[in-house]
């Protein structure tokens, strides 16, 4: 896994969703700076957000964390 899978494929889902980062942090109850810094790769998510999001954008973890294509 590469450091900035993780942010780079947050990115991209919430793109493909038409969200903006204001609009993913509030589905998700957190901070519209909080998605930036996953995004960005200031800050890797936790474990407990990890699952959220693979909720959310029905997608595996093994996807999100970069393991697969």
């Amino acid at each position: 896994m590469r450091k900035d899978t993780i942010g780079k494929r947050i990115k991209e889902l919430r793109e493909e969703k038409g969200l903006s980062q204001v609009k993913l942090a509030e589905e998700l109850h957190i901070d519209r700076s909080t998605i930036a810094k996953y995004e960005t790769n200031k800050v890797e998510p936790s474990l407990s957000m990890i699952y959220l999001l693979v909720e959310y954008f029905h997608v595996t973890a093994d996807y999100l964390l970069g393991l697969v294509d």
